[in-house]
């Protein structure tokens, strides 16, 4: 198969914002306890922290990590996972059905996002939980006074306040599997009057409202908040239908996903110019990834070439929309659908790690306008009816002069030639080129074989004037080229 790139690298669309490089805590199965934190271990520093984990975390480029929940959040009270670990009360998780024994709490959690260089995000308690109970836990977390939460954090050992700058309003509360369900007239009524109450304790922070996927929810949730948020969530969790082929039906899942997020840009510039509202409103796609296997708990998905080239779809489509979409968290970080996989005695990174791993390092924080012409296959999970076959990201580090092409060929038995046409600019020598890719569309990592989708890099001799670039079938491609001058 055929298909051209048009770049035109003076042509800059978007900044990409680090924090779409997020990842997702919850307590759930094995990512907290036995993934993240697991005391005794001769893999955990002297905290608890499995260090394994911690280094290949660093590696993933971690920016921002959204702890605790998830379903989880909507019955947990924060004072439950503070202070001394041995007074701390075991509690009835019902959102997962376990015993939650609090010894990883708020101190924890941050002292670990220090750990791997991540920007701590909250989410809060808007099922169970109340509008004190969420100021209580922001006033504890930033607050720099003699008031009563700013002590109590001092007095758990922790002097200098946290400075916690993102808070989600809740979690899910559209639907019925939620602990405190509301509708969206309940919810964005509650979450207003907790927004403005956060505000008058710390106007600093920044909040994200609860999105649902749904026009009705996200239009009445806006309508109402958007004058205190500066996020609204979108959550979407990938996986084929079943009368559909497995293959082409989990491909075409993110570029779905994708047409609401436009939809979604759509809604809250209405509600912006509506109420002339002049602070910006993103998108934070909160919580993301392949999931359609393991749906219930310990949730722990094994991932396969076919899952890999998903997710790289998936970031190139968030990075084509960083004017919209600035905090993306995948879902989870370890063991729980995730991609990095622990057993007392080490780790392996999944294959979906690698995609995740390749556009943090290797993307320049400038989105060029491209254009990609290629065949499709027709899809009913899109409103456009085909997906190409090939999807592509031009992006710019503009200090460096060097442009990094993400190329995913979604096609499962045929290579793309790529044609890569630019404009404004020529190709200098020494290109490297960054390939995720496998024998098998079934292909997974395991202990026993951890490497077998990962991350290779190759030097490429010039590709001349108009270079051509064959992408492997089911595979993810970044091409990492100077510009001359």
């Amino acid at each position: 198969m055929r298909a051209v790139v048009r770049i035109d690298t003076a042509r800059a669309v978007a900044v990409i914002d680090r924090k779409i490089y997020g990842n997702f805590a919850e307590h759930l199965g094995r990512c907290i306890y036995g993934g993240i934190y697991e005391p005794g271990s001769p893999r955990s520093d002297e905290r608890g922290f499995r260090t394994d984990v911690a280094e290949a975390v660093r590696d993933l480029g971690v920016s921002i990590l959204r702890w605790p929940g998830g379903n989880f959040v909507s019955g947990y009270h924060w004072l439950d996972g503070v202070g001394p670990r041995e007074e701390r009360p075991h509690r009835h998780d019902l959102a997962w059905h376990a015993i939650e024994t609090n010894q990883f709490g708020t101190n924890e959690f941050i002292a670990y996002c220090q750990l791997i260089g991540a920007e701590p995000y909250l989410c809060l308690n808007l099922g169970t939980g109340t509008i004190d109970e969420a100021a209580a836990w922001l006033a504890y977390c930033n607050c720099d006074d003699s008031t009563y939460y700013a002590e109590l954090r001092r007095k758990h050992g922790h002097r200098e306040p946290h400075r916690v700058a993102y808070w989600g309003l809740g979690n899910e509360l559209y639907g019925d599997w939620q602990i405190g369900h509301k509708t969206a007239e309940e919810y964005a009524r509650l979450a207003e009057e907790t927004a403005k109450v956060l505000r008058w304790t710390d106007p600093t922070i920044k909040l994200v409202a609860c999105g649902a996927q749904r026009v009705d929810w996200d239009w009445e949730v806006l309508s109402r908040v958007a004058r205190h948020v500066d996020y609204i969530s979108a959550h979407f969790y990938f996986g084929p239908r079943p009368d559909e082929d497995r293959i082409t039906s989990l491909l075409a899942a993110p570029f779905a996903a994708a047409e609401y997020l436009d939809i979604l840009s759509g809604l809250i510039a209405g509600v912006r110019r509506e109420q002339k509202i002049d602070h910006p409103i993103g998108i934070a796609v909160d919580e993301w990834n392949v999931w359609y296997r393991q749906r219930k708990p310990p949730l722990e998905e094994q991932y396969d070439l076919t899952d890999a080239v998903c997710v790289a779809a998936f970031l190139n489509l968030l990075r084509e929309r960083a004017a919209h979409v600035t905090i993306a968290n995948l879902a989870q970080l370890v063991n729980v659908i995730a991609p990095i996989f622990t057993r007392p005695d080490g780790l392996f990174r999944q294959t979906i790690y690698w995609p995740l791993y390749a556009a943090a390092r290797f993307s320049g924080s400038t989105v060029l306008r491209s254009d990609v012409e290629c065949d499709g296959f027709s899809s009913p999970r899109v409103l456009a009816g085909s997906v190409p076959y090939l999807s592509g990201l031009a992006t710019l580090d503009p200090d460096r002069r060097v442009l990094f092409l993400s190329l995913v060929n979604l096609h499962p038995r045929e290579a793309m030639e790529t044609r890569i046409l630019l404009r404004e600019a020529r190709m200098a020598d020494r290109i490297r080129a960054h390939v995720i890719t496998g024998d098998h569309p079934d292909t997974i990592n395991s202990f026993e074989n951890p490497d077998a989708i990962h991350l290779v890099t190759r030097n490429l001799s010039a590709l001349g004037t108009e270079p051509t670039w064959e992408a492997p079938p089911l595979s993810a491609s970044v091409l990492e080229i100077p510009l001359g001058g």
